[in-house]
């Protein structure tokens, strides 16, 4: 197991590193700059500020300097249009934010969407199956940017129970409609996959061999039917995970609660071109991390995939 978990972070480095020269060659390739605007700059102001921040340098020059930078002191550079502020200070004041409420969007979207499924599959054809999966139905057809406006025209505009945006420090009030936005439609997935699952393996010999032997339902579920069943949707659940992060741009445009998806789409729109590489770096990162902790995962569950 410590061979895999070496060899698959061995293969994660060069796998960043053409993840960022691809998108910076990408960015850059994009025509207008981050100090192009309506109003044209005087040409020695222009040559100037490109001077400064080295972007009169050739492309290939600029990337090397970039990750030399960020290998030897993970430093991201300055922000082009946040002043005086450089990536490492914008992604420590919004990651906070994201990785809270994706967090707790990533909990209540397993624990409801396993809970349904598994209900669903062992009341088969009743009605409590029924209602289970109109419910995961019904939250799929609801991605999280038609989830944001219908939460807040329900608990602010009408019944005036929740604030509509904002932070204010992660109190609760304030995470409520968008831990909801975010985790609707990743629980409806999860759910669903739990009943198929659980449903192929309550089917099982040996399944039927423990209800022959008497065991009680409770024993059954839980020692011998829930392990299994749940091999398809920890595969699911690392994507799911960095679906909600990067979910987030939605969710923090709509409720302005100042994470990481605000300031990737305002440095997109301004060209700020270190913000962009500093937010899709991490997003790799995070890719990466979560797709090795499902693979243990993976192995811890299932014995043959060690061999």
């Amino acid at each position: 197991m410590l061979n895999y978990v070496i060899k698959r972070i061995a293969i994660a480095i060069p796998t960043l590193l053409i993840l960022i020269v691809i998108s910076f060659v990408l960015m850059h390739a994009a025509p207008g700059g981050p100090f192009n605007s309506e109003k044209p700059l005087p040409p020695q102001v222009l040559a100037n500020i490109e001077a400064k921040y080295g972007l009169d340098q050739p492309l290939w020059k600029q990337m090397v300097n970039y990750v030399v930078g960020l290998v030897t002191e993970f430093d991201m550079g300055p922000s082009f249009k946040y002043k005086d502020r450089s990536v490492n200070e914008i992604i420590a004041q919004g990651f906070p934010i994201t990785i809270t409420y994706g967090v707790l969007s990533f909990i209540v979207a397993v624990t409801v969407g396993v809970s349904l499924g598994a209900i669903a599959a062992i009341r088969q054809n009743t009605w409590i199956d029924y209602l289970a999966v109109g419910i995961s139905i019904g939250a799929q057809v609801l991605p999280n940017f038609v989830m944001a406006p219908l939460l807040v025209l329900t608990f602010t505009l009408w019944l005036g129970w929740l604030p509509g945006g904002g932070w204010n420090g992660g109190q609760w009030q304030y995470l409520i409609m968008p831990v909801i936005a975010l985790s609707t439609s990743y629980m409806a997935s999860i759910a669903r996959i739990t009943r198929s699952s659980m449903l192929e393996v309550l089917n099982t010999n040996y399944i039927r061999t423990a209800t022959a032997k008497g065991l009680p339902a409770k024993t059954i579920f839980f020692r011998h039917a829930l392990k299994p069943a749940m091999l398809p949707v920890i595969s699911y659940l690392g994507p799911a995970f960095v679906g909600m992060i990067t979910g987030s741009v939605v969710i923090d445009m709509y409720f302005s609660t100042g994470g990481m998806g605000q300031f990737f789409v305002n440095s997109a729109l301004t060209r700020d071109y270190s913000v962009m590489m500093g937010i899709t770096i991490l997003i790799g990162l995070l890719t990466i991390m979560f797709n090795l902790v499902v693979d243990l995962l993976y192995a811890w569950i299932d014995p043959k995939i060690r061999y």
